[in-house]
């Protein structure tokens, strides 16, 4: 007799449980009266029958399906079960936690410039995160036909219309085509709130989606840092520094490359402003001897930084000609 009774007995519950699985589907001919269910922490189940749901149980733990589910389902729904036959219903196990999924375009996105007829050729990658958010929609459009259901999956969804949104949100967002990742935060808003009207059929919800970065071709980033050099030209100190620093690094402190033009227009310009200030009628250097017949350069003819008498530059160890 109780041999017979164990044969009509069974657990219900999610054994093959992956933090990458959505959902998983219990089903079987029926449930049997003597059978139990186990809900462990972070999952839901759902009881449906037909496409419709009989009821939804989100606290984890041990449930008999004679004492605890059956009364439950029959005064929330009406659900009539016999206790001579067995309830045929399916059983829906989701994953209740929040995903967080990184992404990156495979190719290079074509974004629109006035300054290349050809467009823009970006790349990005990132993260976005979703999570199960209508049970009647999941059930619906995705559990109805599936037994289980990855994170994988919605990653393919997503994207397939990424290519598109980015294409979108950045020709609409991004002010400045070569530095997108000022603007990533606007980007980034916008294709989450598309991407959550995308999956909002079926029953998920994109709570967030970051643009990490943004990337050029290597010719144009290499144009967008140089042209970056090029705006410090308006602070001389500051270029000064980024010149010496890139000339140290490469070994060029003499002639040749940044370093060595920085120097030049450093020397240049101290020597026109000593003619400018000599010019000057009030000049307090005007009946002084010019800088050919001192004793010292007043300025070093390696980096341009002036001294004051010393034997050797202060700023980059030059010996300076008497």
């Amino acid at each position: 007799m109780d041999f017979i009774k164990k044969q009509f007995a069974n657990v219900i519950e999610w054994e093959e449980f992956r933090d990458d699985m959505i959902f998983w589907k219990w089903h079987n001919e029926e449930v049997k009266k003597g059978s139990k269910i186990i809900i462990r922490p972070g999952q839901d189940a759902i009881f449906f029958s037909n496409g419709k749901i009989e009821g939804i149980f989100e606290q984890d733990g041990e449930y008999q399906i004679a004492s605890d589910i059956i009364p439950f389902l029959s005064t929330l729904k009406g659900f009539k079960f016999g206790f001579n036959s067995g309830m045929r219903v399916e059983i829906l196990f989701v994953n209740t936690k929040e995903f967080t999924v990184k992404w990156g375009t495979r190719q290079p996105i074509m974004i629109p410039a006035p300054q290349l007829p050809g467009g823009l050729p970006i790349r990005a990658n990132g993260t976005f995160q979703f999570k199960a958010h209508d049970y009647v929609s999941l059930i619906d459009k995705i559990a109805g036909m599936k037994n289980s259901y990855l994170v994988e999956d919605v990653k393919i969804r997503i994207t397939a219309a990424l290519d598109q949104l980015l294409m979108k949100w950045i020709s609409r967002e991004g002010k400045d085509m070569f530095n997108l990742q000022a603007n990533a935060s606007a980007i980034s808003a916008g294709i989450r709130e598309d991407l959550d009207m995308e999956l909002l059929a079926t029953g998920l919800s994109v709570t967030g989606f970051q643009v990490m970065s943004f990337s050029y071709p290597a010719e144009i980033q290499e144009k967008i840092t140089r042209s970056a050099s090029y705006e410090m030209i308006g602070n001389l100190t500051k270029y000064q520094q980024v010149a010496m620093t890139d000339g140290i690094a490469s070994g060029n402190t003499k002639g040749g490359g940044m370093a060595g033009d920085m120097a030049s227009m450093m020397i240049g310009m101290n020597v026109a402003n000593d003619m400018i200030e000599n010019m000057r009628p009030d000049s307090p250097k005007r009946d002084k001897p010019s800088a050919s017949s001192t004793a010292k350069l007043n300025f070093c003819p390696n980096c341009g930084v002036k001294n004051e008498g010393a034997n050797f530059c202060p700023n980059c160890g030059e010996k300076l000609a008497k």
